[in-house]
């Protein structure tokens, strides 16, 4: 079974690796020193799991599995954390495959026989108790997984089931709901429309359309798209502080 290992500490990854290797039926596939490299590895490794540290700088963890969970085979994930015992909970009430640092040999052994796929239930539910906000958006493509930097997106536009990330760089499709984009990104970007929410950041202006309709005009990427008037008031007092 190959086994993917991520952790930010250099000697962590070492030790885990041989610890793997030493088990009959497992082998140390690669190695991850954060988030983005390990999607990337993912994809090309194709890991049956993951060895997956949670406090990791930049993408952490917990966000890094639940883009791994977009894969079109996702390996099956084990947190490695140094959590404090009464927040592991958290971790049994979702039913989590979990290894506490410094890992044990036995340990190991016995959550790699049970490792099994985590369900995006369980990661969002997880994620809840984070608290954390995603640093990036996944979206299935041709390409495989592609990952956008949050900071990169300009607006979600819903269209029926599927919502559109218009970003620095082009565009994607994702099957998030919108009203879960907001709730999770709600600070960075502004409700205009039932069906769309633009970064506040990226705002230049406000007008009206040859035929009347407010509009937002958007900073790099000549687009405007329209306010409807119940969210005109609230636009307008938004970009008063911006």
């Amino acid at each position: 079974m190959k086994v993917l290992i991520v952790d930010d500490e250099p000697l962590a990854r070492e030790r885990l690796a041989r610890m793997v290797s030493a088990l009959e039926g497992y082998a140390a596939v690669g190695e991850a020193s954060n988030g983005l490299a390990a999607l990337e590895q993912a994809q090309g490794l194709e890991p049956e799991v993951v060895l997956l540290d949670i406090r990791m700088p930049g993408m952490d963890g917990l966000e890094t599995a639940r883009h791994l969970a977009e894969l079109t085979e996702p390996p099956a994930v084990i947190f490695c954390t140094a959590y404090e015992e009464h927040a592991i909970q958290a971790f049994d009430l979702q039913a989590v495959g979990y290894l506490l640092k410094p890992v044990r040999s036995e340990n190991l052994a016995a959550a790699l026989a049970k490792a099994r796929r985590v369900n995006k239930a369980q990661l969002v539910a997880l994620g809840e108790q984070d608290s954390q906000r995603r640093t990036h958006i996944s979206a299935r493509t041709r390409r495989g997984i592609e990952l956008i930097p949050v900071e990169d997106i300009r607006y979600f536009q819903a269209d029926q089931k599927y919502v559109s990330v218009r970003h620095k760089g082009g565009e994607v499709i994702i099957d998030e709901p919108l009203r879960d984009l907001e709730q999770e990104f709600g600070e960075l970007f502004v409700r205009i429309h039932r069906n769309a929410l633009i970064a506040a950041g990226h705002i230049e202006g406000l007008q009206r359309s040859a035929a009347g309709q407010p509009e937002i005009r958007l900073r790099d990427i000549g687009e405007t798209l329209a306010v409807s008037r119940r969210h005109l008031a609230g636009v307008r007092r938004i970009m008063k502080h911006l």
